[in-house]
């Protein structure tokens, strides 16, 4: 049987947190900002137009990443004692990480200079794509809480790291 995400003493904590509402309220934010840059960055692809707006999108939507991460750092940390790495949301946490080395990269080429917007882009598009795989891993993980809080059977979803592995 797969550890539930929460002990009812963590469940309690998650629930009467504000930093639970803020967490909810950015991942969409986010995500909202991810398709508006990816489709900037994918139209100067296409089309060569369009460069400063997809150059300025990803920093746009780096600057987001990073007040998400720090709000769910301080979410983790009232919820199961550690800013980082609880147990429940290690692999999670991991790829996290890859996203923001990624981002800042991206941040550092954009600042830097010396880059043509091609190669910042394309190094925009690997930090999108690990994006993309770390949503689905939360989106996946809140799936399964919420099955556990509704107190149905979870056994057929993978367990914590048997799917981050497959991926």
């Amino acid at each position: 049987m797969i550890q539930p995400l929460y002990t009812p003493e963590q469940r309690v904590k998650r629930d009467s947190t504000v930093w639970t509402l803020v967490q909810g309220v950015l991942a969409p934010v986010q995500f909202l900002v991810f398709l508006v840059s990816l489709g900037l960055v994918l139209r100067f692809f296409w089309t060569g137009e369009g460069e400063q707006t997809a150059l300025v999108s990803v920093v746009v939507k780096t600057v987001v990443l990073y007040i998400i991460m720090l709000t769910g750092c301080i979410w983790e940390k009232v919820v199961y004692g550690v800013f980082l790495f609880a147990d429940a949301f290690y692999w999670e946490d991991m790829v996290s990480m890859v996203v923001m080395v990624l981002h800042t990269a991206y941040v550092a080429m954009w600042w830097h200079g010396g880059f043509s917007p091609t190669e910042q882009l394309a190094l925009a598009l690997a930090a999108y794509f690990t994006y993309v795989v770390n949503a689905a891993q939360y989106i996946l993980k809140l799936r399964r809480a919420r099955l556990q809080g509704a107190g149905q059977a979870v056994e057929a979803m993978p367990l914590n790291g048997e799917m981050e592995a497959a991926l």
